[in-house]
Parts: structure tokens; sequence; C-alpha cells
């Protein structure tokens, strides 16, 4: 059975006004051929790898070579920032949660996605070098932070391996160039490639998170077959681009731009599936947040979030418009007994899960009666290859709201400027601009009020 959107409430609040709908549900936006026309290049051309896969049989060749060579381990830890750890944490949390679970004995995944020093010393404390493999994962290979902590863990190996150090790590890095693939080149590590034009916030269903999946026994080609499914039409059919469900999601975000809405709720009541809103959040953020555009993406739970952010949705400014993501058959659990309490009579012989589905469809038509424009994505099953097609869906649906609104969503220019900063403040050469900047800034008074 396939999974639905379903669009009933899509266009409330300011949507809902007509002229407004004919122009999106029409095609008004952008000309529909010219927009079918330039998918139709840029997947021949090789520059949406995440869409048209072409890595997969390289991929899979390489996963039957390294797998064998880490089954071993009983940890794994993560080196990577931003795209090259939220796919994995959310692949993980969704189909390998056991690692958080009391008495756990699988195999672990461990991620450092920050340069916290005290945490990063815990997590090196708490390891046992012979029983973990690391993956160090940048796509340019210079990332600072990843490096930072490559060069850290590549001493903390040594000391404890000696010679053999080099057989516990991973490196997942361009192909051919960047200063990962010369440490592959000099050390012969264990590698795979993050293929060309693949930016990170786009690279989940690549080595990027499938290797981490792989370790945990996730079914990783699962999720590349939920993914095909999706991305398929688009790529064999691109004049038929209008009927896909991530047009209609790109026409809808476009409206909601051009009635002023600011924020998008990723609502999700998957508990499971709720560390994909983080790595949503990253992909639109990223990809849409240019030129004083796009729609600030704003994770939420289903059913912690109504007893926390829910009133600010509900009841603070129309500015927000909201994904909700449920499951057709969400586990049921244990049932209530029969004695429960006279005023709980009525959950009496009921599931547990009636209160999640219970939950979730009242916070859903509440936000509805606030006019609040939502689209409701429901998925059939929360198994790898659902989770697979959902993320398509996403990253199909962001490429096509940053056509529609008229900015590239395959680049992040003002990440770049906080990173040359960084590396000038750090002592780098080759900023002498970014030195100047920082400077001046560093030169105005303070004013401080301490508390």
């Amino acid at each position: 059975m396939s999974h639905s959107i379903e669009w009933s409430r899509a266009y409330a609040g300011r949507l809902a006004e007509a002229e407004n709908v004919v122009a999106v549900r029409s095609g008004g936006l952008m000309d529909l051929p010219i927009l079918a026309e330039w998918l139709e290049r840029q997947c021949s051309a090789g520059e949406l790898p995440f869409l048209t896969m072409p890595y997969r049989d390289r991929l899979e060749e390489d996963m039957a070579a390294v797998l064998p060579r880490i089954k071993g381990y009983k940890h794994m830890l993560v080196l990577g920032i931003g795209g090259s750890a939220l796919g994995a944490r959310a692949i993980q949390r969704a189909f390998a949660s056991g690692q958080d679970m009391p008495n756990h004995q699988g195999p672990s995944l461990w991620i450092a996605d920050n340069v916290c020093a005290e945490t990063f010393e815990a997590l090196l404390d708490k390891l046992n070098p012979t029983e973990s493999v690391v993956v160090c994962i940048s796509k340019s290979g210079g990332t600072i932070e990843t490096l930072a902590q490559y060069f850290l863990v590549r001493d903390w190996l040594r000391q404890a391996l000696g010679e053999n150090w080099r057989e516990h790590m991973v490196i997942i890095t361009d192909q051919c160039k960047g200063f990962l693939r010369e440490e592959v080149n000099s050390h012969g590590f264990i590698s795979m490639e993050v293929p060309d034009y693949l930016g990170g916030r786009y690279s989940a269903l690549s080595a990027v998170g499938l290797l981490p999946a792989a370790f945990l026994g996730i079914d990783w080609q699962a999720l590349l077959d939920g993914a095909y499914d999706v991305a398929r039409p688009l790529v064999e059919e691109p004049s038929a681009l209008w009927q896909h469900p991530s047009f209609a999601l790109a026409r809808w975000a476009k409206a909601l731009e051009i009635n002023d809405y600011s924020q998008l709720i990723f609502f999700c009541y998957i508990p499971q599936w709720a560390t994909f809103g983080p790595w949503f959040a990253q992909l639109w953020a990223e990809s849409l947040g240019k030129d004083g555009k796009g729609t600030m993406p704003v994770p939420a739970t289903g059913v912690t979030d109504q007893h926390s952010v829910n009133q600010m949705f509900l009841d603070g400014r129309r500015d927000k418009g909201c994904i909700f993501l449920t499951s057709r058959k969400p586990p049921q659990g244990r049932s209530f007994g029969q004695d429960l309490p006279e005023q709980w009579a009525w959950l009496r012989g009921k599931p547990f899960g009636n209160l999640l589905e219970a939950e979730a469809l009242g916070t859903r038509m509440a936000l509805c009666k606030s006019q609040i424009p939502l689209v409701h994505i429901e998925m059939s099953d929360t198994g790898p290859r659902a989770a697979g097609s959902l993320m398509m869906l996403l990253e199909a649906a962001t490429l096509l709201t940053g056509w529609l609104i008229s900015i590239n969503p395959l680049d992040q220019p003002a990440v770049e400027l906080g990173k040359r900063l960084a590396n000038a403040r750090l002592g780098a050469p080759g900023y002498a601009q970014e030195e100047a900047d920082l400077a001046a800034y560093l030169a105005v008074s303070q004013q401080i009020q301490e508390f």
C-alpha cells in the first residue's frame, strides 16, 4: 500500500484566496516546460546525483568489500558535522534505537558532530580503541571541525594500537581530491566516495548515511529502494513533473513564501522518526535560506511538543505552515487493564497506541481550526523503504522549491563566510580580509551587564 499526502487543509489562511490557489495550482509560478527541461538537463549532466543515484552500483560493490572488514567491531565512531551526521543519526534513531535502551548488546553508533572538548573527551575515554572503527566523513576533505577531530582520534588510535591503527579508520570523501583523500593514499585506509555534485545535506542515502546504517544491521538497500520509487518518475519522465507530489509540495511552499509565511513546522507524529526533523531542518534551511527568501524550518515531535511549543503554533503569529507526518499503522503496544479508576474507565481495554493516534488527530484538527496551512503526509508503514521514500520526497521538494523561488538550492554561500572567519581566528593563512573584519569587530567597545 502506498503512502499518501492529504491536501484538503493545505490552502488555508492567507493561502485560501482564490487567485493564489489558481496561480500555484496552474503552474503559473514558473513555466512548467522550462522547469521540466531544466530538470532533464541537470539529471543528464549528472548534477543531481541524489535524484538519479548513478553511484548505486559502485556503492554496492564498496559495501560488499568494506562491511566484512568492519563487521567485528562493537562500536563505530563517526566524525562528521551537518549533512555528514544528521542523516546517519536519523536512520539510527529510527531503526536501531536499541543502543539507547538498557542492556544493549549489539553494535553501537556514536556521532561526534560538534567541537565540544568535554563531550569529545568523554567519548574517547569510554570507547575501547580495539573494539572501535572510526569513520571520518567530509566531502571536501577540508572541513575544519572534522579534521580537528581526525587529528586527535589519529593520535588516540596510534597510542593504543601502534601500527595497527590504520585498520580502524575508514574515510568517506571525494574520490580524487582533498586532504582526506591524500591521507587515504598515504596510509592505505579503507575508503568510500562521496560522488561529485552530491552536497552534504543531500548525501544521507549515499555511503555517508548508509555505511553507519549497514554497520548497525539496518536494511540500507531498502532505504535506496524507497528513494528510487519516488525519484524514478522525475528522472524518467521530467515532462510529467506537474503530477509529482514533490512538485505539489514545492508549489505549496512557494505559496507560503509569497503570502508572507516565514516558518514551516515539520510536526512528526512517528516518535521513532523524530530525528528526521533536524535532518529536514538542515536540508530546507541551508538549501532555501538565500537572498532574503525561504521559510524557517521548525522541527517538532508529537506528542512531546504539544506540551511545549504548540501554544505558539496555535495562538502565536500567523506566519506558519505545517507538514504533519503520521503513520497509518502505528504500533499499539500493551492494553490498559479493566481495573482503572472510574474517571478513566473510557481507557479500559484500549491499546496504548490509541493515545498517539488520538493526540495526532486532535493536534492536526487544532492546527487547522487555527487556519494554519497544513499538508498531512501519512506513511503506510515505518520500515526503511518507507523512510527512503520520505527522504527522497523531501529532497526533491526542496530542490524544486528552490527553483520556484529563483534561488540555487544546491549551494550555501552564507555558511562559508562563518567558516572563513573561524579559520582566520585560528591563524590560518590566506584570510587577509577576514582578519581585518575580525579586528574591526573585536575593536567595538562591549556593553556588558552582569547577572
